[in-house]
């Protein structure tokens, strides 16, 4: 096949060794963030905060989230461009919805007069709220959607990128509490540029299961 975009996802991988010297430039940047608010959620809920780490002091603060657990993704900190948190609100409530329903009605979405109808969406939040208010799985998931596209985005750019879930939730929770401000990140992404002479990853080929056993067309 040899459209552009599976020729994109056939280059991308989990890259394992950065070049330290190499940053992701402004222009990109500014594709990479529009992307990441551009993507879609369940009733366009939005939950998420993305924590973008680039300078030296910031890095250095993420570094040290990692003096416990997960040690061996310590390096993509200070040697990737920029490290991305993606957080979510883990007690995603009516008054949160309600600064979408607004935006919505801000941007021509909604009518004005048909605002209290908008909140009908809610609903599917409601389903996965506990007794104490916490629907953290669902916007969790939300997030990994956003994690998806912007993964997307980075193959079109031709930017090399690591997802980690071994990231020390707790301590980046302590360690950047005011930037997140309640919300949690239990997933980061590393973008950058691969080092291709010390990257073993950047040369094994793809691997994934057979089209007929993942796709069944009915």
């Amino acid at each position: 096949m040899t459209n552009p975009i599976i020729a994109d996802l056939e280059s991308r991988y989990t890259t394992k060794k950065y070049d330290s010297t190499k940053r992701v430039s402004p222009a990109d940047l500014e594709v990479i963030y529009e992307a990441m608010r551009l993507s879609a959620s369940s009733i366009n809920s939005q939950p998420w905060k993305f924590i973008v780490i680039e300078s030296d002091e910031a890095k250095q603060r993420m570094h040290d989230t990692f003096a416990n657990k997960f040690q061996f993704n310590q390096p993509h900190i200070k040697s990737a461009s920029h490290i991305i948190l993606f957080a979510h609100n883990p007690s995603y409530t009516r008054e949160d919805y309600a600064k979408v329903v607004d935006k919505g009605i801000e941007d021509g979405r909604t009518k004005p007069q048909d605002r209290d109808q908008a909140f009908g969406g809610f609903a599917f939040a409601e389903l996965n709220t506990d007794e104490n208010g916490n629907n953290a799985a669902w916007t969790k998931s939300q997030t990994y959607l956003a994690l998806g596209n912007t993964l997307h985005v980075l193959a079109r750019l031709g930017i090399d990128s690591t997802s980690m879930e071994g990231i020390d939730s707790e301590l980046v929770s302590e360690i950047f509490k005011d930037e997140l401000g309640g919300y949690v990140s239990e997933v980061a992404l590393a973008i950058g540029y691969k080092h291709s002479q010390e990257d073993y990853n950047a040369s094994i080929p793809k691997s994934r299961l057979a089209m007929e056993e993942v796709i069944q067309v009915l």
